[in-house]
């Protein structure tokens, strides 16, 4: 039965944007740690893969490999699916009722309005413009600092950045056919319904190399609307594969009937 392992991968999003280059902000762990994979937390994580042949040297078990990847301080992808829906919309809700403040008030002499409607306007924050590349998730969304708050025109404050996203996996360890990855749908909202899997010849030892082109997402503005902007960039991994002969868990031996002894299914005292 394949075995599956989950290789984190941990992108400073910020830091890459502005350095134009996954190296050094790419923080890669694996479930293999105890098993032989090095380097973990770091860009140069090798995963180790543990593979098994049967007597006859054909092929005892594949391994699989999943690749999630999350970005570094943001908003955490474990809050509820619709928060940043919620967090809007009670900005939204906010201002709505600022503004029935202010037309009650209205009729009130000295009452500064535009001072009040400039509170109101960073109440409401800023939305990103939806394009044909940007549908989905974050189409149309107010951006959201590392904190939840709605972000306003005058805030400094760093914001929260959409979570990278693996286009492609490639290179030596595809090209040599020792592992075989694809995009798969899934219903696990964490992934947006996609997430990326390959399946791992462990007949075939050895080191391999692999690249993974991620796109991260950076916010520009265009003509006085605030956009998010593809920046598709590289980070390479390895996979260190062992193999050793397929044994029995309990007897340590070949595969085969257990040495089960001949009294094994008689009750103690019975004749």
């Amino acid at each position: 039965m394949p075995q599956q392992l989950a290789i984190i991968v941990l992108v400073d999003v910020g830091s890459a944007l502005e350095s134009e280059s996954l190296d050094g902000n790419t923080y890669l762990f694996d479930n293999m740690k105890l098993q032989g994979s090095t380097n973990q937390g770091t860009g140069e994580l090798v995963t180790a893969i543990n593979g098994s042949y049967w007597r006859d040297g054909s092929q005892a078990s594949e391994q699989v490999l999943n690749w999630l990847p999350y970005s570094l301080g943001s908003i955490p992808p474990t809050v509820p699916r619709g928060y940043e829906f919620d967090r809007a919309r009670q900005s939204d809700e906010k201002a709505l009722a600022d503004l029935q403040d202010l037309a009650t008030k209205s009729s009130v002499a000295g009452t500064d309005q535009a001072e009040q409607l400039s509170q109101i306007r960073k109440t409401v924050g800023t939305r990103v413009k939806t394009t044909r590349r940007t549908r989905g998730r974050m189409s149309g969304q107010k951006i959201l600092d590392v904190t939840g708050k709605v972000v306003t025109e005058e805030t400094t404050g760093a914001y929260t950045y959409p979570a990278p996203v693996i286009t492609d996996i490639y290179g030596e360890a595809v090209d040599s056919k020792i592992m075989y990855p694809a995009a798969y749908g899934s219903p696990d909202l964490v992934t947006d319904g996609w997430y990326w899997s390959a399946t791992v010849d462990t007949s075939r030892p050895g080191t391999y190399t692999y690249m993974m082109r991620i796109q991260l997402h950076k916010l520009v503005g265009l003509n006085g609307e605030l956009r998010w902007e593809a920046v598709n960039l590289t980070c390479p991994s390895t996979l260190k594969i062992t193999s050793e002969p397929r044994r029995n868990a309990f007897t340590k031996a070949g595969m085969g009937l257990l040495p089960i002894p001949p009294d094994a299914g008689t009750r103690p005292g019975a004749p």
